[in-house]
């Protein structure tokens, strides 16, 4: 397994990030909420972890649902899968949404994400008048089939 360090700050009671099992991709993130808060049905809420990273140059975190979260109450992340830059040091939000069919209690230290730290590649954006032909060409949402 690839690993490089990540520095996190965390205010007082927040629960660092931690991998569940040995082969685990996502660490899992916790609210730090000083009230429970209710998603209602069709929602979103944003809720804070208390965390604070220092990602190397040229790695992002990429934040994305918990598949149980989703599974069994229909609760995921909103921009999935949201970007932190590696020049950002503002705390970690979360952008939840309740897709279910009730409304939903988050408490202080649920985990209700996951983080994945990975590398990036910038592009370098290059104005042309044409582009390669291909048998797709231009066809696009649902051109392949069902």
């Amino acid at each position: 397994m690839n690993q490089i360090v990540v520095k996190c700050k965390a205010e007082n009671g927040a629960v660092i990030p931690e991998y569940k099992t040995p082969g685990s991709a996502g660490a899992d993130v916790c609210a730090h909420i000083p009230n429970s808060v209710v998603i209602p049905k069709g929602k979103t809420a944003v809720i804070p972890t208390g965390l604070y990273f220092e990602i190397p140059a040229g790695y992002e975190i990429q934040v994305r649902p918990r598949s149980g979260l989703a599974a069994k109450n229909s609760i995921t992340v909103l921009n999935t899968p949201g970007t932190i830059d590696s020049d950002y040091r503002g705390e970690l939000k979360i952008i939840l949404v309740n897709l279910g069919e009730q409304d939903f209690t988050i408490n202080n230290n649920d985990r209700i994400a996951q983080i994945i730290v990975s590398p990036v590649t910038q592009g370098i954006f290059e104005l042309t008048d044409s582009l390669s032909e291909t048998e797709r060409g231009i066809k696009g949402f649902g051109s392949t089939g069902v």
